[in-house]
């Protein structure tokens, strides 16, 4: 549920790109002080980043976000008032925060949360034990517009949530979405969802990386979705990929 009109900070400008060289600009988001605060020092002692907010809930996530331009939250899966998937969907669904990327953050890689997250808006997914360095670069790789999927946990996760009685089938939501790909583009987003990059899509495809690019954009805007993480949700769901395959 969107928060009451007067629980939200004033309007901000809409988000644009963040100017090159600016540090990247992270709230983090955990109901534990001690997560936070072990994130907080972790992330001000990298070059190119720092902390302008903590949030010990959903809500208090995405009022800092509007309030301090945030590029990018670190984003607790369970938190109290608001959890970070309710979190995620608010910043995704709010135009004047389109450039603010969220990383989720899990106790378990086995966790079907997160593909709920993804579906929310998030770009990506890290598990709380993950070292230190690659936390760091997962914040850089999801700030500069990437998808941070690992293709292995990810293919796990969407089993687990396509093999639920509540689940939709593969196919149900893909016929339609797949009739408005044409068949290049369906290769594409296949090789999207196995983890490919744009450089290894033009290379298994024989194609200029600027024209993998191109099909990636066009992907995304005729599926309505909001990133590379959200396509490979749409890919497996479609029936266009299915969980097993080799990735």
């Amino acid at each position: 549920m969107t928060p009451p009109p007067s629980a939200l900070p004033p309007s901000v400008p809409p988000s644009s790109a963040r100017p090159p060289g600016s540090p990247i600009r992270v709230v983090l988001a955990d109901d534990q002080t001690l997560v936070r605060a072990a994130f907080a020092m972790l992330v001000a002692s990298a070059p190119g980043m720092s902390v302008v907010g903590e949030a010990a809930s959903g809500r208090e996530a995405y009022a800092l976000v509007r309030e301090a331009r945030a590029d990018l939250v670190v984003m607790d899966i369970r938190m109290p008032d608001l959890d970070g998937i309710e979190a995620t969907r608010l910043i995704a669904a709010d135009e004047e925060l389109s450039g603010v990327k969220v990383l989720v953050l899990t106790t378990y890689d086995t966790d079907e949360h997160v593909v709920e997250a993804l579906r929310a808006g998030a770009s990506g997914f890290l598990v709380k034990d993950t070292k230190p360095a690659d936390l760091l670069e997962g914040i850089r790789t999801v700030a500069a517009g990437d998808a941070l999927l690992s293709p292995g946990p990810t293919s796990r996760l969407i089993a687990r949530v396509l093999r639920s009685p509540e689940a939709p089938q593969p196919g149900e939501r893909g016929t339609g979405a797949l009739d408005m790909l044409s068949d290049r583009e369906c290769q594409v987003l296949a090789l999207v969802a196995r983890g490919l990059n744009n450089t290894e899509i033009a290379e298994s495809l024989t194609l200029s990386p600027l024209t993998a690019k191109t099909h990636v954009s066009r992907i995304m805007g005729k599926l309505a979705v909001r990133d590379r993480a959200q396509l490979v949700i749409a890919a497996y769901e479609s029936g266009l990929v299915t969980p097993g395959t080799a990735l």
